[in-house]
């Protein structure tokens, strides 16, 4: 008999609500008892949402982040919070955003904040994590309360438990060595402690203990590869069966060394990395479980049940009860049920699956696997009526698309004049000061601005309406920043639900759900578009808004853009054709917008191409490819217009040292990243590497409630001018500002502009 289980499921509940308890909490509305329970109430619901399983996950739940669970789990906690007292969960938010609870006033030094934790991209998806934090004198130490209450939770529920945690060389391989000393030392010290945390286990009844070393689907050394060994060797001797769990990747040339581990199974992503299978099966001892994952964790498409079931079958004869099946990866990454939508175009809705439909298809599958396929023969035939006609809809695939695709040449990718000459004539344009001051695009999205926009999309305020109050919100982010006297200003953002499905709901080839939301890191959520079939851009989608901002002000307003990358990136994309192919084809429907922009007298327009770095593949020897593909996108994109027109990109929350050459490549006159929460970190690739043009390090953290104080900002400004020439020197925060309230926003830029004023006396 095949066996189903479940890597992880997504936490934030059906209607965000563990997003709206977080936030709640943080603002004093509710209390910490309150927030716990809420949590507890989820994780019924959850289980409850995967009780057709074999096994199901416990301690895949978190309040912010999975790997700061683990942190924690290991005791390994910063010292900056180690004497902050009060309740364990506080100290954890702490770390992930610099303070728990809020205080009446908003100032850098208000009780209990801290600096916080360090975030990045997980793999390659658009989840962040905080990053652990190692020195040389880093002591571990176990703590399983939290997943052996959870597993208590689950026994009064009757769950088939499974456990799951971090493995000791993937976590050694997330953090960062604060001191610069070797990660790896460490691990002589770690492994009793995960040895301690497998033996609360076994005391505490598990069986199987799912271990997740998503690591071994990237490129390693041969000192990471021996760490593996040295670490699974050591937990052998546990009391407990390991599920050593991959994900995201092939695992290639750490084939061998995954399969010869001691362990009693092995999960591989049979999504990505089915061409590993054949391999696995012959190098895999007889004694130990095969788990492969055959439904997509990252995507909302409807499995091919048939085609799924005719690869599976032969494999299912060969290993019998050995043979489990699950999702590829942890289902944190798709929405949790697609009944919640209502007004989905009905078509495109029978090709989804969000989580608890993507448990369905997993059951079909065993109970074909198991009992034959005359079992679920009407769910079989269902499903591929839906494959079908998807594949034959004239919805996906478009003509007149793919031929305008076909008249791309390089031409379109180039500025008409090198940078040199274009920065001389945009500073005889624009007559910016030294260290220009601008904001990444988005302010605070209000009560009032959500009201609005759900009046509108409910019927009960008409168009006229709707748009009088996002051209008041936007006349108020200009009054601001002509109070504050930044000198590029943005228009705020305020008709903007969201960087990417704004686009989406104005392109052809998109789809929209009202519920499909996923997390992004702690309280932030998104709802990513649905990229269907081949896009168009209709109309012009920014332009009115943009020049109605312009017309307020004598100040340069930024248009506002998301890249082609980002948005792909972003969304649910179609799995029929190469990325690259829709990445292309919204270039070109963005340098429509681009063009639009620059005929209506906008002379600075930025194109975030935030996700660009999480797009690239797993292994180093891929990431050409996909550069190639993906800078290409951004300079048809960004490259038609005039010398005199500055065009500036943003990227966030990436380490991109690593790929600083393809960032030139973009060619961009103005780049902004985020280096506040590494300490002006990211700037070590500019030692070696002699950036062209101009580069904006982000200074004020806006992923945190902190304000930083004006020397603060002084200080990593000095820094940045030890790398980059203090004329190439923009001043700006680290991304936009649509998370944060005016009450701290205003304090916040106060600070920034004020130390810029001191910064060009001092750096003249």
């Amino acid at each position: 008999m095949v066996t189903t289980h479940n890597l992880g499921f997504p936490r934030i509940g059906a209607k965000r609500e563990l997003k709206f308890a977080q936030e709640s909490y943080w603002k004093n509305q509710i209390s910490l008892a309150e927030l716990k329970a809420k949590g507890a109430e989820l994780r019924l619901h959850h289980w409850q949402d995967q009780s057709g399983l074999d096994l199901v996950p416990v301690g895949d739940f978190s309040f912010y982040d999975q790997v700061l669970d683990m942190s924690f789990t290991l005791d390994n906690l910063p010292e900056r919070i180690r004497n902050s007292g009060g309740d364990p969960l506080d100290n954890y938010f702490r770390i992930a955003r610099g303070r728990t609870a809020q205080p009446a006033e908003f100032h850098t030094h208000s009780a209990g904040a801290v600096v916080a934790g360090e975030m990045t991209k997980w793999f390659d998806t658009n989840y962040h994590y905080i990053v652990p934090e190692f020195t040389a004198q880093t002591e571990f130490r176990p703590d399983a309360s939290r997943l052996l209450e959870q597993l208590d939770e689950s026994r009064a529920q009757d769950v088939k438990a499974k456990p799951v945690i971090i493995g000791p060389v993937t976590y050694l391989g997330l953090g960062k060595a604060k001191d610069g000393s070797d990660r790896l030392s460490l691990l002589p010290r770690l492994l009793p402690v995960y040895g301690a945390l497998l033996q609360e286990f076994a005391k505490a009844g598990v069986e199987w203990v799912q271990i997740d070393e998503p690591l071994l689907v990237t490129e390693l050394s041969a000192e990471w590869q021996k760490a593996f060994h040295t670490a699974y060797e050591y937990l052998q001797g546990s009391r407990v069966k390991l599920l050593l769990a991959t994900y995201f990747g092939q695992l290639l040339e750490n084939l061998n060394l995954a399969a010869s581990l001691p362990v009693a199974g092995m999960h591989v992503d049979a999504i990505n990395g089915r061409d590993d299978v054949p391999a696995i099966l012959s190098l895999l001892s007889a004694d130990k479980i095969l788990s492969l994952g055959v439904i997509n964790g990252r995507n909302i498409w409807k499995n091919d049940l048939n085609e799924t079931l005719s690869w599976l079958e032969p494999i299912a004869r060969q290993l019998g009860n050995r043979l489990w099946i699950a999702p590829s990866c942890s289902l944190l990454h798709v929405p949790v049920n697609l009944e919640s939508e209502q007004k989905l175009d009905a078509e495109i809705k029978s090709w989804l699956a969000f989580a608890i439909q993507k448990l369905e298809e997993l059951s079909v599958l065993a109970k074909a696997l198991n009992q034959g396929r005359d079992v679920v023969k009407e769910e079989l035939a269902a499903n591929q009526a839906a494959i079908n006609t998807r594949r034959q809809s004239p919805r996906v695939n478009k003509p007149a698309v793919k031929a305008a695709l076909a008249e791309v040449t390089a031409e379109l990718g180039k500025r008409q004049s090198p940078y040199a000459t274009r920065a001389s004539k945009q500073a005889a344009h624009l007559k910016l000061p030294k260290f220009p001051t601008t904001t990444i695009g988005s302010f605070p999205q209000t009560s009032e601005i959500r009201l609005a926009r759900s009046q509108f999309k409910t019927g009960q305020i008409d168009a006229v309406v709707y748009q009088s109050a996002m051209q008041s919100e936007i006349a108020r982010c200009v009054r601001e920043q002509e109070a504050l006297g930044l000198d590029v200003f943005v228009h705020g953002e305020a008709e903007r639900n969201d960087m990417v499905e704004y686009f989406g709901e104005q392109l052809d080839g998109y789809t929209f759900s009202q519920f499909g939301w996923v997390q992004s890191y702690g309280s932030r959520c998104v709802k990513p578009p649905i990229l269907f079939g081949d896009i168009s851009r209709p109309r012009a989608m920014t332009v009115e808004w943009i020049t109605y901002a312009q017309s307020l002000t004598n100040k340069p307003m930024k248009g506002m853009l998301t890249g082609p990358v980002t948005i792909l990136n972003w969304s649910f994309v179609r799995d029929d054709q190469p990325r690259s192919v829709s990445c292309f084809q919204l270039a070109l429907a963005m340098r429509q917008e681009v063009l639009d922009l620059e005929k209506a007298g906008v002379r600075i327009i930025q194109i975030d191409e935030a996700a660009l770095r999480e797009g690239l593949p797993l292994r180093k020897s891929q990431w050409k490819a996909y550069l190639d593909w993906a800078v290409e996108a951004f300079r048809i994109t960004a490259n038609g217009v005039t010398d005199e027109t500055q065009i500036h990109t943003h990227m966030c929350y990436s380490e991109f040292n690593d790929i600083i050459a393809s960032i030139a490549e973009m060619d961009a006159d103005v780049i902004t990243i985020e280096t506040s929460r590494s300490d002006m970190e990211l700037l070590e690739a500019f030692d070696n590497f002699k950036y062209p043009n101009e580069i904006g390090p982000g200074v004020y953290d806006i992923h945190s409630p902190n304000i930083p104080t004006e020397q603060h900002i002084i200080d990593l400004i000095k820094k940045a001018a030890e790398r980059i020439p203090s004329e190439r020197l923009w001043v700006n925060p680290d991304c936009g500002l649509k998370t944060r309230q005016w009450s701290e926003v205003i304090p916040a830029l106060t600070n920034l502009v004020s130390a810029t004023r001191k910064l060009r006396t001092d750096l003249a």
